[in-house]
């Protein structure tokens, strides 16, 4: 055991939980209206804690040991054979105890489950809520984790390159979320009534603390205190700010003012594009993947949103389902030694490397919206998906939590 690549791994792990919990909570909270930012908090950290239990229990088992291309087996079932605490004695991964691997990975389960409540934010029975990432995390998150990482998996052996998540993560997710936008419906007067973000200094706040966060996310990926550590490390800060400048002059070229809220959007953009391709691209390649997925998002979030005709609350699909696309296939693409990267070694491997990406891409979203959409029928069916109209206007934080954020 290497205890630099323990100390590591562990700071990671604690990085990654402060993505979601704060980060990602009041990124989301920000965003939406305020008689409803309790309820957004609320399904971040119970989406959160119970992909935990469930990677525990089950999770980590079924996506990371030998089983088949799809899935894994039991033999980690409630992390046996792990430790022998009566002797002392862990199992390693690599240079780190496969404890440590196993907590690392759980966060990541947590977050993708907490991602997706941004699709249907503002509308959703929080009993419904807990269904679905029940249901989803089993049969969506699981298997294309074992795919892309696990031992045997399909995507891995075909050899699709996902260095910390891109299609794990912000693809599996966003498009989850765009799912629950069309299964759930539309919010009450969307397109009609003013639903703009009610706090964006909690929004940047949020944002920031992804940003920081999001360097035990791809960094932390590497498993070791080492050079491709401290590659993935470089490319996360140039990438991210890459992707705040290109929303930023997008949008102020296209709305004539550059606004906050895309700027940390840009800055979401950013992370999500270079996730993929951290550890495997230049920061030449790594600042164009940035620039890229910044400008990409913007049209994302608007025009495509507007095609696709659905009320995704926080752009879940539009930043993270486009951002990962875009971050997966430019990854096939800088991870050339003639662009910079430490892999393939001729421009003549990039087509097939873009191809084996773009089957990543296209496996995980067709898994994870039928998964999806069959999540969101069960949980409609065992406790009803939407609430009430009445409670809808009344707000989320009053009628299912009984609480309301500020006091007037």
């Amino acid at each position: 055991m290497d205890k630099a690549d323990l100390a590591w791994v562990s700071v990671s792990t604690l990085l990654v939980l402060m993505m979601v919990i704060p980060g990602l909570a009041l990124f989301y909270g920000g965003l939406v209206r305020s008689k409803n930012v309790l309820s957004v908090l609320i399904q971040v950290l119970v989406t959160f804690s119970l992909a935990v239990v469930l990677w525990f229990i089950y999770g980590y088992s079924l996506a990371f040991t030998e089983g088949n291309a799809l899935i894994g087996g039991m033999s980690r079932l409630l992390f046996n054979g792990m430790y022998d605490l009566s002797s002392g004695t862990f199992e390693l991964t690599g240079s780190i105890p496969e404890l440590a691997f196993a907590a690392f990975q759980a966060t990541f389960a947590g977050i993708t489950c907490a991602l997706i409540v941004g699709g249907f934010a503002e509308r959703v029975r929080f009993s419904a809520v807990v269904v679905f990432t029940l249901i989803w995390m089993t049969f969506s998150y699981v298997p294309v984790a074992h795919m892309v990482w696990g031992a045997g998996g399909f995507l891995l052996e075909r050899g699709a390159l996902d260095f910390a998540g891109g299609t794990v993560v912000h693809i599996n997710s966003g498009i989850a979320g765009l799912v629950g936008a069309y299964v759930v419906g539309k919010r009450l007067g969307y397109g009609r009534e003013s639903m703009q973000p009610h706090n964006l200094p909690m929004s940047m706040i949020g944002a920031s603390l992804l940003w920081v966060g999001w360097f035990g996310f791809n960094a932390g990926s590497a498993l070791g205190a080492n050079e491709v550590a401290a590659l993935a490390f470089f490319n996360t800060l140039v990438a991210t700010a890459g992707g705040v400048l290109a929303w930023a002059l997008v949008e102020w070229a296209y709305k004539g003012k550059p606004s906050l809220l895309g700027a940390i959007s840009g800055a979401v953009a950013g992370l999500v594009g270079i996730t993929p391709g951290a550890g495997l691209v230049g920061p030449g390649g790594a600042l164009l993947i940035g620039l890229i997925t910044g400008a990409v998002c913007v049209w994302g979030v608007n025009g495509l949103k507007r095609m696709l005709n659905a009320d995704d609350s926080l752009d879940v699909f539009g930043i993270h389902g486009v951002g990962g696309i875009v971050g997966a296939l430019l990854t096939g693409i800088f991870n050339a030694k003639p662009l910079g990267g430490p892999g393939l070694e001729t421009l003549a491997e990039v087509p097939y490397q873009v191809w084996l990406q773009l089957e990543g891409v296209l496996i995980t979203l067709l898994w994870s919206a039928v998964v999806a959409w069959i999540a969101y029928f069960i949980a409609d069916k065992v406790c009803g998906l939407r609430v009430s109209a009445d409670a809808e206007r009344e707000g989320l934080d009053v009628h299912s939590h009984g609480e309301t954020a500020y006091h007037r």
